[in-house]
């Protein structure tokens, strides 16, 4: 059996793209992490957290899959806001420029796992004030690394580039993930 060890409804939906049959499965996990770590590790880190978790409650060759995505800009991390004031506060600083979407995968089971990530570029245009408060009042996006979500209003009307994969941004790196399955867990994929 193949197991999402996530909540996110756009990692399951993503999952569903590439992966015919799976279970969702989650604990919550401390998602602290030592300051003084490479940015650039942590999802990396934070997945294996997660996995490392789960693993144990599966069977031996149950195959898990779980993920953690940060926004990272100027070598500091936007995790997911508390609440309105932090959204606006992040999408502020995120603005005007480009940040970089990391999202750390782990796949595996107890015989063998494959640690992996994906980076994205992304470029936000500047949101006026109305723009601003109408968007994180809106789509209050409390459950997305850096306050927003490429998915929705932001990401169609304010994105102006992204280069790498779309789909990392949104939560799951699935072009990568298909071809670590395909290389390494041939039995689970559609087709």
């Amino acid at each position: 059996m193949v197991y999402l060890g996530s909540k996110s409804p756009r990692r399951q939906e993503l999952l569903k793209s590439i992966v015919q049959n799976f279970e969702v499965i989650h604990k919550d996990v401390d998602e602290s992490f030592d300051l003084s770590e490479d940015v650039n590790k942590v999802p990396i880190l934070l997945a294996e957290k997660k996995f490392k978790s789960i693993i144990s409650d599966l069977q031996k060759h149950d195959l898990l899959i779980t993920a953690d995505t940060v926004v990272i800009k100027e070598g500091l991390i936007y995790n997911k806001p508390e609440d309105t004031n932090e959204a606006s506060q992040m999408i502020s600083q995120l603005m005007g420029g480009y940040h970089y979407v990391i999202t750390g995968v782990v796949v595996g089971n107890h015989v063998n796992f494959v640690p992996f990530s994906e980076t994205t570029k992304v470029y936000l245009d500047v949101l006026t004030d109305a723009e601003l408060d109408y968007y994180v009042n809106t789509f209050k996006p409390f459950d997305k690394a850096g306050g927003y979500g490429i998915q929705d209003w932001i990401g169609m009307a304010k994105i102006s580039k992204i280069e790498g994969s779309y789909a990392n941004v949104m939560g799951l790196p699935t072009q990568k993930l298909y071809e670590v399955i395909k290389d390494n867990f041939t039995q689970i994929l559609k087709g």
